[in-house]
């Protein structure tokens, strides 16, 4: 399954920061894997596509935003194992580059009312009504289920350094649920919100993990720019200056603002002097041609 996914491209590299404090960062380059399923996203759906290749699935139904990378990624991978693919899409009907993305890819999708899509049993209620679901595995948004979090422990596995803090940018705390089972009580996880009120991630993840590793688990909340998707000119700006400097790109969504809110951490003397620190690239750049950066 997914077999020309090369983990050797997954480089570690280092990013000198421009403040006088010193730490030593650096980004995990997860974004080079694949240009659709990129970052967390393959480690994410990895184990479902196998589930579903285990039970004889005819098709994955999963769920999203109109801006989702999870699902331009799991149409991808779809089409790749040989799975029809549904997306169900939260909102008012629109065309984006994500969407069209997905659709490329074969993912037929469904748009629903925002309420409809906050009503998880009302939903599966009507996609029951829908769908033929002994025929299908339907993955929850973001690859948000326990095969998401075990794909995810892989990640660490992959940093050939000794380090003290990994962070990541967190939506429905998938990835770093994964990541915290893998650390050892020398190190430390941050989650970066891309939410407006993000503090619910806390208590998904730490239910997701051993009881021992949950004091090493912060979640920072402040570096949400507004909420999911959105941004501020000076956003923007910092997404040029960091490519500029490091050939990195950022999508706005969330590795600009993981990025962002460690430069800020780092000035206000966050971490400790020469502290190693990890912070995931997790793809998504499809995102960025929505906004035309």
């Amino acid at each position: 399954m997914l077999n020309h996914i090369d983990l050797s491209k997954a480089i570690l590299q280092p990013i000198e920061t421009p403040f006088e404090k010193k730490v030593n960062l650096f980004m995990l380059r997860l974004d080079l894997l694949d240009e659709d399923i990129s970052g967390n996203k393959w480690f994410k759906l990895k184990k479902n596509i196998e589930e579903a290749k285990r039970l004889c699935k005819k098709q994955i139904i999963t769920f999203g935003g109109a801006f989702s990378n999870h699902i331009a990624a799991t149409a991808k991978a779809c089409s790749i194992a040989g799975f029809d693919s549904i997306g169900i899409i939260r909102g008012e009907e629109i065309a984006n580059h994500t969407l069209k993305k997905a659709a490329l890819n074969g993912m037929k999708l469904r748009f629903v009312s925002r309420g409809l899509y906050r009503d998880k049993q009302q939903l599966l209620a009507w996609l029951a009504q829908e769908y033929n679901l002994d025929e299908s595995l339907v993955i929850p948004e973001g690859g948000a289920n326990a095969a998401g979090i075990e794909g995810c422990k892989e990640i660490v596995s992959l940093i050939n350094c000794t380090f003290n803090y990994i962070a990541v940018a967190c939506g429905t705390g998938t990835t770093l649920a994964g990541i915290m089972q893998q650390l050892n009580h020398n190190q430390k996880g941050l989650g970066i919100s891309a939410l407006k009120g993000g503090a619910f991630l806390y208590d998904e993840i730490i239910n997701s993990i051993p009881k021992n590793k949950c004091q090493k688990l912060e979640i920072i909340e402040q570096y949400h720019f507004g909420g999911y998707a959105k941004y501020s000119p000076e956003l923007l700006i910092f997404i040029k200056d960091f490519y500029v400097k490091y050939n990195i790109k950022l999508d706005f969504i969330y590795t600009a603002k993981l990025m962002f809110g460690l430069f800020d951490l780092i000035q206000q003397n966050y971490f400790p002097e020469n502290a190693t620190i990890i912070a995931i690239h997790s793809g998504g750049l499809q995102g960025n041609e929505g906004i035309g950066i």
